[in-house]
């Protein structure tokens, strides 16, 4: 059964509410900092030259839709 995403939340609340292991609470920090991150400072240039091609190519209206990127990219996926 898939629990929607406020009730997701508010479990997670309460699960964190009640740890006491400073180590799970670590872990937890670092997912939390890492989602704060930005992470274009971390891609290579050929990464960032791809993903600028891309917006461009959005930008000027290149773009496929659903079906027909899941023909091209279906093995992929």
């Amino acid at each position: 059964m898939e629990m929607n995403l406020h009730t997701t939340k508010l479990e997670l609340i309460q699960w964190l509410s009640t740890i006491d292991n400073p180590s799970i609470l670590k872990k937890v920090l670092a997912i939390r900092n890492n989602e704060k991150e930005d992470h274009w400072e971390r891609l290579s240039a050929l990464e960032k030259e791809s993903i600028n091609k891309g917006i461009e190519d959005a930008d000027a209206g290149k773009l496929n839709d659903h079906d027909q990127a899941r023909k091209i990219y279906g093995k992929w996926l």
